[in-house]
């Protein structure tokens, strides 16, 4: 018999979202470390939600509208110059805040003085009033003094595994940098495909594919080898900004050079900084594992008609004024000869180079884990003196990602085991939880990708979004595989949208052939495409391979 003013529930969906919530709480409540106290409801406590509701909307939007009230300020110019304060306010407002403002029901104190650090980090990491391996130490040591964390719990990312992945994966990349392996393969590739300007682009695309995996730099990889061919064959052709001849060949190369990167980056686990990281946290959160081969195979057919389709769509809405380039193959052979025959190190670096791709593929079987293979390359290098140790202790960038990748890695982590994402899970699902899930995580997504207009780091972004997003979808009854896949890649293409979206992007914007306005507008008629490649044909596709 039923008791008065109760009814059943009359959506069975709603019951088993309900109910998946539920175990999704309660799976992160045996996460937890033995020092958290849970909260308790009290009638205090309820009038507390009520009165600071507001709070857990603006969890989610800060950092956007941290990233746009920076720029808006111009706190990201006045922020280059380190001697002024001007850039330590909006960190320092924001952190504030929210550490005393009471936690919210279902949050302990712990758990959101970890977060207000955390916000407070992450638009540290945007108005760099210091560099960034500075700030995460700062954002260590006050996790530390405040008690907020032990000693052991703060220095525990360094001995993450993403970690030691990442900064490997960085060691790697000089060497091929180093031995000019890199810029001999795009020179090769021009003598195949150069004979006409699109053709050329799908050269340039291709090295961009085989460098990926081994340099988990845009910037690197994109910056350092492509930009300077794509430079110098614009040059060459007498396509320059600064007398109106850029549309001729250089705008279009330009812009197709950088949007590819935006692609490669999504294709391996190990072509973007911040992959390995959202890998991770998908086996914390949803309790997928995402291996690099897993990974590979999930972007093989949704990146190769991404990559098929990109050049051509920039063709067609931004055309360049020479169509056949016959001197680019010639070039590129000259260039291949002032370089010479190849050297004994660029012939260790490629066999290196096969050896990463073989371990990194099947390695699992052999019981060799990815993080195992990059440390492997690394003694490889070393042997057959490729690197010396000097060039590895003068890498300053590896090992100041190294740094703050570690500690924001850290703080994810505990902000998951201290029951920060459950209760996000719960807050958010409990708006949505009327919608059916295709329709829900559709709308999660399109605010997911398109808040990138309001951030310059993909990193920062992952870091900030991917678990919160994840945590929900999954609530709301996404297959948690393709949840996961679907926002870690959408992460790496949404750096197709603006000029200052990506590290790399200053680099090829600021070269002055693509204005901003048709930069944004080619970024937006890129997006809509990539939305559809995937997550309709990537769902299908990765339903095949029995992914989902």
């Amino acid at each position: 018999m039923k008791s008065p003013g109760i009814s059943e529930p009359s959506n069975p969906s709603r019951v088993s979202r309900s109910s998946l919530r539920s175990q999704l709480h309660e799976k992160y409540r045996q996460l937890k470390v033995t020092n958290q106290q849970n909260t308790q409801p009290t009638p205090s406590n309820n009038h507390r939600l009520s009165k600071h509701s507001s709070a857990k909307y603006l969890l989610f939007i800060l950092p956007s509208f941290g990233w746009l009230i920076s720029r808006q300020l111009r706190l990201v110019e006045i922020s280059q110059r380190t001697n002024q304060s001007n850039s330590w306010w909006l960190p320092l407002l924001v952190g504030g805040i929210f550490w005393w403002l009471p936690s919210p029901m279902g949050v302990n104190e712990q758990a959101w003085h970890l977060l207000a650090i955390f916000l407070a980090t992450i638009l540290g990491f945007i108005t760099k009033p210091l560099p960034i391996g500075a700030v995460a130490i700062i954002a260590l040591t006050v996790s530390v003094a405040t008690n907020t964390l032990t000693i052991e719990q703060g220095l525990s990312g360094f001995s993450q595994k993403t970690a030691w992945l990442t900064v490997s994966s960085f060691l790697i990349a000089r060497a091929i940098i180093k031995t000019g392996l890199g810029t001999r393969i795009a020179y090769l590739f021009m003598t195949i495909f150069g004979k006409n300007t699109l053709l050329l682009s799908y050269g340039l695309l291709i090295t961009d594919i085989i460098l990926s995996p081994v340099m988990p730099s845009g910037n690197a990889r994109s910056g350092g080898v492509i930009f300077p061919i794509v430079k110098s064959l614009a040059t060459a052709y007498h396509s320059e900004p600064h007398d109106g001849t850029e549309r001729k060949i250089g705008a279009f190369l330009m812009t197709t050079a950088y949007q590819g990167t935006q692609i490669t980056t999504a294709l391996f686990l190990t072509a973007m900084v911040a992959n390995p990281l959202m890998a991770q946290l998908a086996q914390e959160i949803a309790g997928v594992h995402i291996d690099w081969m897993t990974w590979a195979l999930a972007a093989l057919l949704p990146g190769s008609i991404s990559l098929l389709t990109m050049p051509l769509v920039i063709y067609r809405f931004y055309p360049p004024l020479l169509k056949s380039t016959p001197e680019a193959p010639q070039m590129a052979q000259d260039k291949l000869k002032q370089m010479g025959k190849i050297r004994q190190s660029e012939w260790a670096m490629l066999g290196i180079f096969l050896v990463l791709l073989l371990f990194w593929g099947w390695g699992k079987q052999w019981g060799i884990e990815s993080v195992t293979t990059s440390l492997i390359g690394i003694v490889l290098l070393l042997i057959t003196r490729v690197l010396t140790w000097g060039d590895i202790t003068q890498e300053k960038k590896a090992w100041d990602i190294f740094v703050w990748f570690s500690i924001l890695l850290m703080m994810a982590t505990f902000l998951s085991q201290f029951g920060f994402i459950d209760w996000v899970s719960e807050v958010i699902g409990s708006v949505v939880q009327n919608l059916w899930w295709q329709v829900a995580f559709a709308c999660l997504s399109l605010v997911y990708f398109y808040s990138n207009y309001f951030f310059a780091s993909k990193a920062a972004r992952a870091s900030a979004m991917y678990p919160a997003f994840l945590s929900v979808a999954v609530s709301l009854g996404t297959p948690p595989m393709y949840a996961a896949l679907v926002l870690a890649f959408l992460i790496n293409l949404s750096g197709c949208l603006t000029h200052y979206g990506t590290a790399v992007a200053p680099i090829y914007f600021g070269a002055g052939y693509v204005d901003a306005a048709t930069w944004c507008r080619l970024g937006f008629n890129l997006s809509l495409a990539y939305l559809i490649i995937w997550t309709v044909i990537g769902g299908w596709w990765w339903k095949l391979l029995g992914l989902v």
